[in-house]
């Protein structure tokens, strides 16, 4: 997936004149060190391959920011991260940090501050079935062949970010929307859907919720409408994308075709809330949640790449996390943010070519298949570089 008018990160060059890149690694809770240690390793490797290098900061978010300073993101983490030309985060939350208090910190308000500081309004989540996995979806084969989606979901409004309150034996939160917000997130999935097949599909409720007819108006004057899959409306008098179909359909049924017939789709953009519902369902698809990447990317400075799968504290230390997604992610940052373009496809390639010869972690193995631990797995995709 190519960088959609993204700007690329400022280069420093070292005494040796290779590009010089800085990266806040944000290891965060449960088997996050360990996904983040495993893509490190591998950026280690390409950036000798490729001829560039990598510099680090670390930051406190999370569950360990919590438990260490009482917050759920450390004073002043969003600012460093500017400084950076990427960050690159495991996983936050778990059990140990769940509560019904309002009162308390969650180690999700950190993950929430974040994308809020940094203004990163749009979640990329691409869906790509793997020849080597399809029988590990639960999904029939002949269904998922060639399923290659991109999930854009509007990250920093909606219900997540409205007023919220509970009082008594009551509570409510507001899903809350501005044209502004919807313009520039389904502009930005029209230009990416320009750069791939060409096909929208905007997902709403419009039949129901106002917000969803603001979200749909916002659609309309971002490209031709077509009828189909929950709807349609007037066609604006002069649409901005004419050479990029739009379709609407209806959260609810679109939740329904991802699973019987995912192939129709190219790229979905849709809000915050369904868009994190229906990206986790889309992560299925390939038969494993830890096979999936994601980047959190705004208008400009430092985008955000972490596998879309959480921080599965039942396997934390045992060295048994799939380590791909979080691969997979690093690959999206050196595509997006680095312009590292062609040590991205490496990156991709080794992970496929790994897949293909039979390396598998436990989530990802059939009955009676070898498994592999992190390190395995990480030296497996190493190898085929």
């Amino acid at each position: 997936m190519s960088a959609v008018d993204l700007p690329k990160a400022p280069l420093e060059t070292g005494r040796r004149g290779v590009s010089a890149y800085r990266v806040m690694a944000l290891a965060g809770d449960g088997v996050g060190p360990e996904i983040v240690a495993a893509a490190q390793r591998v950026l280690a490797a390409v950036a000798e391959r490729y001829e560039f290098t990598l510099a680090y900061q670390e930051g406190l978010i999370g569950g360990r920011a919590i438990d260490e300073l009482g917050l759920p993101m450390e004073d002043g983490l969003a600012e460093r991260c500017r400084t950076c030309d990427a960050v690159l985060l495991g996983a936050v939350g778990g059990p140990k940090w769940d509560t019904t208090d309002p009162a308390k910190p969650r180690p999700e308000q950190g993950l929430l501050g974040m994308r809020k500081g940094l203004e990163l309004f749009a979640n990329l989540r691409p869906v790509k079935s793997f020849a080597a996995l399809a029988a590990t979806s639960t999904i029939k084969p002949e269904v998922i062949a060639g399923v290659d989606i991109v999930v854009v979901r509007e990250l920093t409004g909606g219900v997540y970010f409205g007023k919220s309150e509970r009082v008594g034996d009551t509570a409510y939160d507001t899903m809350l929307y501005t044209d502004a917000e919807c313009d520039r997130l389904l502009d930005y999935a029209f230009r990416l859907a320009a750069q791939r097949r060409g096909l929208v599909h905007s997902v709403d409720k419009a039949n129901v919720l106002e917000s969803s007819r603001l979200w749909r108006a916002a659609a309309l004057r971002a490209g031709p409408a077509r009828s189909g899959g929950g709807g349609g409306g007037a066609r604006p008098p002069a649409p901005r994308r004419p050479d990029v179909e739009l379709r609407h359909m209806l959260v609810d049924n679109c939740a329904m075709q991802l699973i019987r017939e995912p192939r129709q789709f190219d790229v979905i953009a849709t809000e915050n809330l369904f868009g994190d519902i229906l990206s986790d369902e889309a992560a299925m698809l390939t038969g494993s949640i830890g096979m999936l990447p994601s980047a959190s990317v705004g208008a400009g400075g430092v985008s955000l790449y972490e596998p879309i799968h959480g921080s599965a504290p039942d396997i934390a230390g045992r060295g048994i996390v799939n380590p791909c997604a979080t691969i997979l992610s690093a690959a999206m940052m050196l595509d997006l943010s680095l312009g590292e373009a062609a040590a991205a496809r490496a990156v991709e390639a080794a992970v496929e070519a790994a897949l293909a010869a039979g390396a598998r972690t436990a989530d990802i193995a059939a009955a009676g298949e070898p498994v592999l631990t992190t390190d395995e797995m990480t030296d497996r995709v190493i190898a085929a570089l």
